[in-house]
């Protein structure tokens, strides 16, 4: 059964077979190979803790975070606001101090907003002026933002290159660019990363290489003048309607933020795109089949874009809410595990539905998140009991817009990042009820696996790895802004073999809700949720977080992984 599962961690099909197994009755396997001897057990302390966080908790938080008086908890609003001092007093309440560098249960930090109206027409002409040009529409057929901040942006007559999924890889002798003189012109660039050779961007796992962000570094870096990605649903992982919702509207960035810049950011669909390429004389299949290999080279496409965007800038500011439980052990408590969810979401529309409703309310992404981290916190706090290692709560802000509160914890660390041992992120919780199965996000990636395995067990649940790796799903929640600087990260998305249901049912009702709710105004919360399964989830993280914070050793990458080199940085610098 060990190789069986072993196997099954190859691939998302196999993870559905594994999936399938389970539906027919099978309680409990071995997926990571057990290590007693460096491992803390769980305790009959941890198991008392445990036992108090219940669904009443987990609704009650949830509820006031995604009420509509919180107005969507855009970043530096009156809502966002509201959500921080709802978790200062939260965390006052319970006992939690705040961290003595920043001597504030609030770390601020400074962004720019960015509200771009671009032209609502994209007239894409032939360079040698032959023929009529191919016209798009703003919002239909593309999405486009400032990608700078600046008050007027033209682009006069930019080239169009497609240039594949434009990545640069070294360690994959991958090279999209060629060396090519792409200065001023727009790159056209495809979603994700290559996976049909298993040998290279771990297959069918997405990568960094394939998130939008890195994409847009990329063709910074270049010299180009805009980016356009191809969007499509299997590639992003979500609708066109979500890039609608998310890419409208006042768009944030940190004051500090450096590095590379282009005028335009934005993205197509794959219909526009398909037409677009046709103007061109070219077939975008054909482009897409030849940009699998490594010998591709970039393609002009002999058409050009000359468009604006207008840009309103202003300075605006957010904060992370922090608190700590300061650590039982003398040599220990200088370390820490964090437990981290983000507190804010989209906030307003500038317009109404046909149901009147302009809030993002963003009750499971990511009021869900939080509540189980307030109630990990009010367990805790409750018991009197206190880990070997210090434990950080930590609400980050500005998720929504690029990761930006946790980015400015790991670049701004309140606490040295070598002397933290892991991070538990909370990004959604379970409301279809109890699963068999716990889906963990970067499955192999670090010595965390153990201690999920270990607690899966004592639960009578299985692990399996990521279900969807091609959405690429660790690169888009806070931990992944924590293992850039070297944190070894746990993440769970919500098991899909739902007890007493038939197979196959979960992943409907979750694909179902990625599709109708996803950073939509439908996300809003709902009395009759069961939470059931969210307080078995939560509770299984609140044991790995304890066993990491009780450990002998702190957590590590698995040799050899991506993270591995920042985290030996992060240790020797804590050392000096």
């Amino acid at each position: 059964m060990k190789r069986f599962l072993k196997r099954l961690a190859n691939s998302s099909q196999r993870a559905f077979a594994l999936l399938a197994t389970l539906a027919m009755g099978f309680s409990s396997v071995d997926v990571v190979a057990q290590d007693s001897a460096s491992q803390p057990a769980i305790t009959q302390d941890a198991i008392s803790i445990a036992d108090r966080i219940n669904e009443s908790g987990l609704h009650g938080n949830l509820r006031f975070l995604a009420d509509d008086l919180l107005e969507g908890r855009g970043p530096g609003s009156k809502g966002d606001s509201l959500a921080q001092l709802y978790l200062e007093s939260q965390f006052k309440r319970m006992g939690l101090a705040p961290l003595p560098s920043i001597k504030s249960y609030r770390q601020p930090f400074p962004m720019l907003g960015l509200t771009s109206a671009p032209a609502k027409t994209w007239k894409i002409a032939a360079t040698d002026k032959s023929g009529e040009p191919a016209e798009f529409q703003f919002f239909k057929d593309y999405i486009a933002v400032a990608g700078q901040p600046k008050a007027k942006i033209d682009i006069n007559n930019a080239e169009i290159v497609f240039v594949g999924y434009g990545i640069q890889a070294p360690e994959y002798q991958w090279d999209d660019f060629k060396g090519k003189d792409l200065k001023g012109k727009i790159l056209l660039m495809m979603n994700n990363d290559p996976e049909s050779d298993p040998k290279l961007f771990a297959g069918a796992r997405r990568l960094y290489y394939g998130r939008w962000d890195y994409k847009y570094e990329s063709a910074a870096r270049q010299g180009a003048a805009g980016a356009i990605i191809i969007h499509t649903t299997p590639s992003a992982g979500y609708p066109f309607k979500v890039i609608e919702t998310s890419w409208t509207g006042e768009q944030f960035e940190l004051q500090d933020s450096s590095g590379p810049r282009m005028n335009m950011k934005a993205w197509m669909t794959n219909d526009a795109t398909a037409k677009l390429v046709e103007r061109a004389g070219m077939n975008l299949d054909s482009l897409r089949a030849n940009a699998e290999s490594k010998d591709f080279q970039p393609v002009p496409l002999g058409l050009t874009l000359s468009t604006t965007v207008d840009c309103e800038i202003r300075e605006k500011s957010t904060a992370n809410v922090l608190s700590v439980l300061p650590g039982s052990d003398p040599k220990l408590a200088n370390e820490y595990v964090l437990f981290m969810a983000h507190h804010d979401h989209i906030g307003i529309a500038i317009d109404r539905d046909e149901r009147g409703d302009n809030i993002y309310n963003g009750a499971i992404d990511n009021a869900s998140g939080t509540a189980a981290m307030l109630a990990i916190a009010q367990a805790i706090t409750e018991s009197g009991i206190r880990p070997k290692r210090s434990l950080v709560f930590a609400a980050v802000g500005a998720e929504e817009q690029g990761l930006l509160g946790s980015k400015y914890f790991a670049e701004h660390p309140p606490i040295p990042n070598g002397k933290q041992s892991a991070v538990v992120n909370i990004d959604g919780i379970n409301f279809l009820g109890a699963t068999k199965d716990v889906n963990v996000i970067g499955f192999g990636k670090s010595s965390l696996d153990r201690l999920v395995d270990t607690v899966a067990k004592y639960q009578n649940r299985v692990v399996v790895p990521d279900t969807e790796p091609s959405k690429g799903y660790y690169y888009r929640s806070d931990q992944f802004s924590l293992a850039k600087v070297g944190v070894p990260g746990v993440y769970l998305h919500s098991g899909n073999v739902v007890i007493g249901k038939p197979e196959g049912w979960g992943k409907e009702q979750l694909d179902a809700w990625t599709e109708k709710h996803y950073h939509q105004r439908s996300d809003e919360y709902d009395p009759s949720w069961d939470l059931s399964g969210a307080v078995v989830d939560v509770r299984l993280l609140f044991h790995v977080g304890w066993m990491a914070a009780n450990a002998n050793e702190m957590q590590s990458w698995t040799a050899g992984d991506e993270f591995e080199a920042a985290r030996k940085n992060a240790l020797q610098s804590s050392q000096r």
